[in-house]
């Protein structure tokens, strides 16, 4: 694991200080050479003290002022009394307390220059998800109206302290919050991203790193595509062949693996531990190779293909004519819908190459309810909108800046008429795509996308003829084709993640990428120091490490 290396003071110092002046939180005249304020009291100081401002996703609103907070070995994480707000607490001391070696005791107690977190019923303007943060030397406050928002300030403070808090073994402080007052809230509430375990299996622990990964930078959504031609990943008690056959491989030909019950129990529930639901998803009635070759009554002419280790896509179809398919599709529907509290399940839909179009009509026109009988609500790839979205529906755009025009109506036209839109442009926003051509990793169908092109597009005016009030989000996705470990999540995901979260959460008056890239480049000490090995794209200003 790659630890950091100081940060050269003056360039440090530079960085933090333009990137401050660039956002508007610092005069423009701090540029000319003298220190901060908040740094007067030496250049060590004014390495450590973030400008208030520079985090990521960019936060609604910053008023610096005011000298800055000094976390000290008699600092405690003073909450509420509820279970929720101490939770959030006992995050904040299990991120803090291996760096700075403080106890950090979690109390509902007061006490002086210590840390508060305050649930506030009254603070119904910052929404389920927005914070308060005030930052004195006297302490510093976060104050929410629900939990997700508590637990996202949490988040900003530990942007707001220096990067090596994010270490697991001890370091040298001083501990500091630069001085002011952070109003946030999202601008969407859909900020999420999607993982592919099924063409290479990742384990529970994986998963869970990935979870990590994704809260600090206030997404809230993690869509897990469980089922694929390569491999299904979810026990289906009425089906058990799914995860024992099914999951039995991968793309290269691997082991595979599949989550048990509870297994899957615990994926949920340390995603909402960090505030993130869960989005699972059984693609269907294509990708479907794996349910295939398990249940030979499955496929129309009863004979079940071999298992499959490529990766093309297309020739798979479940066999829409037979009664069976929708008995297997309830079972699988209601018992994963039993073990996932969050409200959506995603039945995919895309590259139903094998399917004729009346037949996925007819499909989507089945399923659809199916997913309603059991008290949840459809997202599927965009391609639903060839269908009838059932009201409330969420179609995922995957589209490129090349997809026709004809196919871009289409979806806009449902968009018009009710249909929700989560946006996943994949020459944008898919992980898995190659940052170049001297890129190892990766797949470059949807061409190369770089840290900025990545960045630099609006969700709310991306498609032509979608009212803005349409799009519900932006997500991720990181297919894993060529992605089987940590170090490969690291390298495709980051630092292009942290860009795509800022265009969930940031007002798009935030929107600039001569700013964010400095912003993004003081990330690069953190990313480091929490052992992710990002690329160092040649279009961002990182700092020496």
């Amino acid at each position: 694991m790659s630890q950091p290396r100081p940060i050269p003071r003056l360039l440090g110092s530079l960085l933090l200080v333009t990137a401050a002046a660039l956002s508007g939180s610092v005069p423009a005249a701090a540029l000319s050479g003298s220190v901060p304020a908040a740094a007067a009291s030496g250049s060590e100081r004014a390495a450590t003290v973030r400008p208030l401002g520079q985090i990521v996703p960019a936060p609604a609103s910053v008023s610096p002022s005011g000298a800055p907070y000094t976390l000290t070995a008699q600092a405690r994480i003073q909450t509420d009394a509820s279970a929720e707000a101490r939770a959030v607490g006992e995050h904040l001391a299990e991120v803090l307390r291996p760096s700075t070696g403080y106890a950090l005791p979690v109390t509902t107690r007061s006490a002086a220059r210590s840390i508060r977190l305050r649930l506030a019923a009254a603070e119904s303007g910052l929404g389920d998800e927005g914070y308060r943060l005030k930052s004195a030397p006297g302490g510093v406050t976060i104050t929410a109206h629900r939990p997700a928002g508590l637990f996202h300030g949490v988040q900003t403070l530990r942007q707001l302290l220096p990067a090596s808090v994010e270490s697991d073994t001890r370091q040298s402080g001083p501990w500091q919050v630069a001085g002011g007052t952070i109003t946030d809230s999202p601008r969407y509430a859909h900020r999420g991203a999607m993982l592919d375990v099924s063409r290479h299996f990742l384990t529970v622990d994986q998963v869970k790193r990935y979870i990590d990964h994704l809260a600090l930078y206030k997404m809230n959504k993690l869509h897990l595509h469980l089922s694929d031609d390569q491999g299904w990943r979810i026990a289906i008690d009425s089906w058990p062949r799914l995860a024992t056959y099914g999951g039995s491989t991968q793309v290269g030909g691997g082991p595979g693996g599949h989550y048990t019950k509870a297994e899957y129990k615990e994926i949920v529930r340390y995603a909402s531990s960090r505030h993130l639901e869960v989005v699972p998803e059984i693609d269907m009635p294509g990708h479907t190779n794996a349910a295939l070759a398990s249940y030979a009554e499955l496929n129309c002419d009863g004979v079940a293909p071999p298992l499959y280790t490529g990766t093309a896509v297309g020739f798979s179809s479940l066999c829409v004519p037979k009664q069976l398919t929708y008995d297997f599709v309830d079972d699988v529907i209601r018992e994963l819908a039993a073990l996932t509290p969050g409200r959506y399940i995603h039945i995919g839909g895309d590259e139903a190459h094998s399917t004729s179009h009346e037949d996925y009509v007819a499909f989507m026109d089945k399923v659809q309810p199916i997913v309603a009988k059991y008290g949840k609500t459809v997202i599927g790839w965009h391609q639903l909108t060839g269908a009838s979205p059932q009201q409330g529906a969420l179609a995922q755009y995957w589209g490129l800046d090349g997809t026709s025009q004809e196919e871009k109506a289409r979806v806009a036209e449902a968009a018009r008429n009710g249909t929700g839109l989560i946006l996943s442009p994949a020459d944008r926003v898919y992980l898995d795509m190659k940052y170049n051509k001297e890129t190892k990793l990766g797949l470059a169908w949807a061409g190369y996308v770089e840290v900025r092109r990545s960045y630099d597009w609006d969700p709310a005016n991306y498609l032509p003829g979608v009212p803005a009030s349409a799009v519900k989000g932006v997500e991720a996705p990181l297919w894993t084709e060529t992605i089987s470990r940590d170090e490969h999540i690291d390298h495709m995901a980051f630092p292009r993640l942290p860009g795509v979260a800022e265009l969930g959460w940031s007002p798009a008056s935030t929107h600039d990428w001569e700013t964010y890239k400095v912003r993004l480049a003081a990330q690069g000490p953190r990313l480091s120091a929490l052992g992710i090995d990002y690329y160092r794209s040649p279009q961002v200003p990182w700092p020496a490490q």
